[in-house]
């Protein structure tokens, strides 16, 4: 099994361009420069922390700037190795103390509803948004 890059020694990449992505049939995870936006789509399960160091690679470079939102809204499935790399990504934000970080979610995925909230447990600036479903009848 090859070593895992520690969080610590990840640097941002300063040149991310407008739209980086990662995507397979099961999830989408992009960058939207124009809103400073990592959408997070789909049913992302992969095997371990390490598998996720692409996913924390680019968040990471998000981060960079003044503010970065995390948009989950979409992202109907995130196994517990995805929420601790989530956990260590906003650690590593509150530590460099420089960017703005929010997250959306939404209140109708459960595991957003209580993980969300343990996040901000770990950054208590961390700005939170939870959609509300809209109904057919609207």
């Amino acid at each position: 099994m090859p070593n895992p890059i520690p969080i610590s020694a990840m640097t941002p990449d300063p040149a991310m361009p407008d739209s980086a992505m990662i995507e397979t049939e099961d999830y989408r995870v992009y960058y939207q420069a124009e809103t400073a936006t990592v959408v997070m789509e789909g049913f992302l399960r992969l095997d371990g922390i390490e598998a996720y160091q692409s996913v924390m690679d680019l968040l990471t470079a998000a981060a960079a700037h003044d503010s970065c939102t995390v948009d989950l809204h979409q992202l109907e499935f995130l196994n517990s190795s995805g929420i601790s790399m989530l956990s260590m990504f906003v650690v590593k934000v509150r530590d460099r103390g420089t960017t703005r970080l929010s997250f959306r979610g939404s209140e109708a995925i459960l595991w957003q509803t209580r993980s969300l909230k343990n996040l901000k447990r770990l950054m208590p600036d961390l700005h939170i948004e939870m959609l509300r479903p809209q109904s057919d009848a609207e």
